[in-house]
């Protein structure tokens, strides 16, 4: 089974265990939550879900929902999220994420802080047993502190890399911020390194989602696996 159907899977089986008529949904950002919005979007234009509203994380997922007619707002008018779908980068045991490497982490981590739910969408692929081992910690700055920036993210141990757009152009955010993708050859302590990239003055946001997650449902070939864990044990 190829990897685009296994994406699908798990965004389509999130909607059907997670979204209910009514909600207030945070639409996630990249390839595999893009499933969930067009999922979203396809039971929408069917009547199954009225009275929805929809608060993506990214310009291009507002598109994308917008393309299916899906009722949009914003934290402004809805500052309580039901549930959000989004996917993930890394997934370690604890339900601590890496994501931002589709580029909108700074959204992301705002609705997801806001949601009281995060459902995780990915292939899996995406789990790892330590965070950082296969995917970078993408780091949004200020354009203005990317030197400062990076030689402080390096001095944490990390190969520091800047974005770049496929036009060899720096990739700028939704936000017109630069993104230096962090390379560290595992995270052991993930809650210390979160707390001392958000020391630097010129960092706007990290990739480490850590106690947010609170249900992940992974697609792999020999079918869907479904894991969720008691709320009293998120942070």
């Amino acid at each position: 089974m190829d990897i685009e159907t296994l994406k699908q899977q798990a965004g389509e089986k999130a909607v059907m265990l997670a979204v209910k008529p009514g909600m207030i949904i945070g639409l996630g950002t990249g390839s595999t939550a893009v499933y969930a919005t067009r999922k979203i979007g396809q039971l929408w234009q069917a009547g199954a879900l009225p009275g929805i509203v929809g608060v993506p994380t990214s310009e291009a997922t507002a598109v994308e929902a917008a393309r299916f007619g899906i009722p949009l707002g914003t934290l402004d008018t809805y500052p309580m999220i039901d549930v959000v779908i989004d996917g993930a980068d890394e997934i370690d045991p604890e339900f601590n994420l890496i994501k931002g490497l589709g580029g909108a982490l700074l959204r992301e981590k705002i609705v997801a802080t806001a949601s009281k739910r995060m459902v995780v969408v990915a292939d899996a692929r995406k789990q790892v047993a330590l965070l950082g081992t296969r995917a970078p910690v993408p780091v949004e700055v200020i354009r203005f502190a990317v030197r400062p920036c990076t030689d402080y993210l390096a001095s944490l141990g990390a190969r520091v890399e800047k974005r770049l757009s496929p036009d060899g152009q720096s990739y700028l955010t939704d936000e017109n911020n630069y993104i230096l993708d962090c390379h560290f050859d595992g995270i052991p302590d993930p809650a210390t390194l979160a707390q001392a990239i958000r020391q630097q003055p010129g960092v706007v946001e990290h990739g480490l989602f850590l106690g947010l997650a609170t249900d992940v449902i992974l697609s792999a070939s020999g079918g869907i696996q479904i894991l969720s864990r008691p709320i009293s044990n998120i942070v």
